[in-house]
């Protein structure tokens, strides 16, 4: 789990991997390569990196058990308690309604989540659902991809607002709005009370996770239904996945026919 923890506390500081590797007088695309899992760091090379980050080696290697307090506000803003404004639709009868984030509204979400004139701009309506029960904060966003199959893209994912991001429950899914990947619908598997950071896994596993830090965070919304309209898109995404497949398993056979002609071997 080096790859992970490293590239954790690099987004901790909010740095670069090119930041990183400056302080280390490495190049970039090491780092990259230590944080993909694609290559082991020497002792030497974990000692600069310890001290560029100012954790200790035991924290990189093992996770961040012991790494330096974080600053003050850390905890407010994973609670909610700093401000973080949420604009919502209301009836006239002041009842909440479910906005709705198309793909096509998503660039301008990125920006506009907590612009009170764009919110109004999207579609909002009441959700008549008997399991959506109680009356908290729901946001409906479109997905785009097939990282979560079988939720088909193009389908509505339907959040409850998270206050408290610390209380989400490891495995659960969610929509997160994020600094650097926009919106993301995944399945989070939480670090943030151990570790400082989310950790972003895809049902699909041709999709490596990822980790984003606190800072990264924008928004989360802990997934309780879909709609969708394309009866025909999980049986279309099984397909294209099922032809990647094929394609990687007949890249490796060539890569066989070739070693065994290169090699003299049956």
């Amino acid at each position: 789990m080096f790859h992970l923890h490293l590239k954790a506390f690099r987004k901790q500081r909010g740095w670069t991997q090119q930041q990183l590797a400056d302080r280390i007088g490495a190049k970039r695309s090491l780092i990259g390569a230590y944080e993909e899992g694609r290559a082991e760091p020497k002792l030497e090379t974990l000692r600069h990196l310890s001290v560029a980050l100012e954790v200790p080696l035991d924290a990189l290697l093992n996770g961040p058990e012991g790494q330096p307090l974080p600053d003050p506000t850390r905890k407010a803003r994973l609670s909610g308690s700093a401000l973080r404004v949420v604009s919502v639709a209301v009836t006239e009868s002041g009842e909440e309604r479910a906005s709705l984030v198309p793909l096509k509204a998503s660039a301008g979400y990125l920006g506009g989540y907590g612009d009170v004139d764009f919110m109004e701009t999207l579609p909002a309506f009441s959700l008549p659902f008997p399991e959506l029960k109680g009356q908290v904060t729901r946001r409906v966003f479109q997905i785009q991809g097939d990282s979560m199959l079988p939720i088909p893209s193009g389908s509505y994912v339907v959040g409850r607002y998270v206050q408290d991001w610390s209380s989400v429950a490891s495995g659960t899914p969610c929509i997160v709005l994020t600094q650097n990947d926009g919106i993301v619908f995944k399945r989070v598997y939480n670090r943030l009370v151990d570790g400082g950071f989310l950790e972003l896994v895809s049902d699909n596993t041709l999709f490596s996770p990822f980790v984003v830090g606190p800072d990264e965070v924008l928004e989360v919304w802990q997934a309780e239904g879909v709609f969708r309209f394309d009866l025909d898109a999980p049986e279309d995404s099984r397909q294209g996945v099922a032809q990647k497949l094929d394609a990687l398993h007949k890249e490796v056979e060539g890569l066989k026919s070739w070693w065994n002609k290169t090699t003299g071997t049956n």
